[in-house]
C-alpha cells in the first residue's frame, strides 16, 4: 500500500501537478475520478464567483491558484485563453491569437481541455493549433499547426482530442498521412516522434498501466492503439471503428480490461493475457452507444456510462456496465439530450452534470441506480467540471463559475 501511495504521489509530480490540482482532462489521472469526499446536500451547492465565459465545448482546469479556461473571441476567428484567480474569480491574464475561419453546427469555440504541466499550459484549437503558454504571465512559448504541417484534413467539428502531456512530451491526434499520432517536445513544440496513418478521432489519447508497463492508449478514426511513450511505436492495435467517425471518448481502463466506446459501433472490452505479449478482445455490445461522455470506473469492476440513441427521440440515458463482460447491470434514462458528464469521487459514489445543468450525487450500488442528492446549478452545457477542495469549477454555454460542494 505505502508503495502504491509513493508510485502516484510521484507520477503527480513528475506531471506538474500539485495536491488537490485538477490540470488536464479528467483530472490528475485522466480517469474522470477524485480521490475527494462529496457529502449529499440538503440546499443547494453555494455559488461563490460566476463570470461571462466565451463560446466553447473546453472544459476549465485548475492548477496552482489559477483556473484556466479555452474560448472563443466573440466576433473574431480567434481564440482566447483566461486565468482566473480560483478564490474570487479575478483574470489574472487573458491572451488571445488569430485561426483560420470554421464554422460548425454544434459550436465554434475550443473543444480540446487545457494541459497544465508545470511553468506551462498547452492548448490544442478547434482550427489544430497547438500552443504552448507561460502560466506566469500568458506569454506564447511556441505554436505548431498541426494541420498545415502534417496535411491533416480537420474534423466534421472541428479538432476536440485534448493533448496528452507526458515525460516532457505534447501527445496529440493529429491525422496525417505517417502521423496519425504525433508527440511534440514540451519545450520547444519540435517533432519526437510520429505514429499511425489512422485519421484522427475526437477522442483525448491517455496513459494506462496495462500489464504492469506504462501504454499511451489512443481511439483513433479507425482503430484501439497502444503505443510505447518512449518511441511511438505501435504494442497492439484493435479495430474499432465508428461509422460517422465521432468517436469521442477516452478509453479507461477498470482492472485488467480495456474499455472503449464509440457513437455507432458500441462499445468493447480488451483484456491482456498472463504473459502481457497480446491484447484480445473478449465482448463487444452494439448497444453501448456512447457520444462524447467518456465512462468511469464505479466499484471493482463495472463502469458508468451515458449512452444515447441515434434516431430519434434522441435522448441520453446513464448505465451500470460490467466491464469484464459488457453486460448492463441498471440504467437511468433522459439525463439529457446527447450528454451527461461522469466524475467518481470517495466512497465509489459518483458526480453526474447533466446536460440541462442538474448536478446529481450518485449512490454506490451496482445493483440499482440510487439518487442521493440533487440541484440545478447551471444552464446548460457539455463540458466536464473540475473539483479540487470541495469545490466544483465548470462552465455552461455562458458562463463559467465556483460552486462550494461541502459545507
Amino acid at each position: 500500500m505505502k508503495r502504491a501511495i509513493l508510485i502516484a504521489l510521484g507520477l503527480m509530480l513528475a506531471n506538474g501537478a500539485y495536491a488537490g490540482d485538477w490540470p488536464q482532462w479528467l483530472g490528475p489521472n485522466r480517469d474522470g475520478v477524485s480521490p475527494e469526499k462529496v457529502v449529499p446536500w440538503k440546499a443547494a451547492p453555494t455559488e461563490l464567483w460566476k463570470k461571462a465565459a466565451g463560446e466553447a465545448h473546453s472544459s476549465p482546469v485548475v492548477a496552482d491558484g489559477k483556473l484556466y479556461l479555452h474560448t472563443k473571441v466573440e466576433g473574431k476567428e480567434a481564440e482566447a485563453l483566461t486565468a482566473y484567480d480560483i478564490k474570487t474569480g479575478t483574470i489574472a491574464w487573458e491572451v488571445t491569437y488569430p485561426r483560420e475561419m470554421f464554422t460548425t453546427p454544434f459550436g465554434n469555440g475550443p473543444r480540446a481541455t487545457p494541459s497544465v504541466v508545470g511553468e506551462n499550459i498547452y492548448t490544442l484549437g478547434i482550427t489544430g493549433l497547438l500552443t504552448c503558454f507561460a502560466t506566469k504571465d500568458g506569454s506564447q512559448v511556441w505554436q505548431v499547426d498541426t494541420l498545415k504541417d502534417f496535411s491533416a484534413k480537420n474534423l466534421t467539428f472541428g479538432v476536440s482530442a485534448s493533448p496528452l502531456v507526458i515525460d516532457g512530451m505534447v501527445i496529440v491526434q493529429v491525422g496525417g498521412k505517417g502521423a496519425g499520432i504525433v508527440a511534440f517536445d514540451a519545450k520547444t513544440g519540435k517533432v519526437v516522434w510520429k505514429a499511425t496513418d489512422d485519421p484522427a478521432s475526437y477522442a483525448a489519447p491517455a496513459l494506462r498501466t496495462i500489464g504492469g508497463k506504462p501504454v499511451v492508449v489512443v481511439l483513433t478514426g479507425r482503430n484501439l492503439v497502444g503505443l510505447n511513450p518512449a518511441d511511438g511505436k505501435v504494442i497492439w492495435q484493435q479495430p474499432f471503428r465508428d461509422l460517422l467517425n465521432e468517436s469521442s471518448t477516452t478509453p479507461i481502463v477498470v482492472g485488467n480490461t480495456i474499455f472503449a466506446s464509440s457513437v455507432t459501433a458500441g462499445s468493447i472490452g480488451l483484456k491482456w493475457d498472463a504473459d502481457e505479449k497480446k491484447i484480445e478482445q473478449v465482448w463487444k455490445n452494439p448497444k453501448l452507444t456512447c457520444y462524447f461522455g467518456t465512462p468511469i470506473p464505479f466499484g471493482k469492476q463495472d463502469v458508468l456510462m451515458v449512452t444515447g440513441a441515434l434516431l430519434p427521440p434522441v435522448s441520453a440515458t446513464l448505465r451500470c456496465v460490467d466491464a469484464t463482460t459488457g453486460k448492463e447491470e441498471w440504467n437511468h434514462p433522459k439525463v439529457g439530450k446527447y450528454h451527461a458528464t461522469l466524475m467518481g469521487v470517495a466512497d465509489g459514489q459518483a458526480l453526474m452534470l447533466e446536460e440541462g445543468g442538474e448536478l446529481v450525487l450518485i449512490g454506490n450500488r451496482a445493483d440499482r441506480y440510487t439518487e442521493l442528492a440533487r440541484s440545478k446549478i447551471c444552464g446548460e452545457t457539455w463540458a466536464h467540471p473540475a473539483l479540487v477542495d470541495g469545490i466544483l469549477y465548470l462552465r455552461d454555454n455562458k458562463e463559467v463559475m465556483a460552486l462550494r460542494l461541502n459545507r
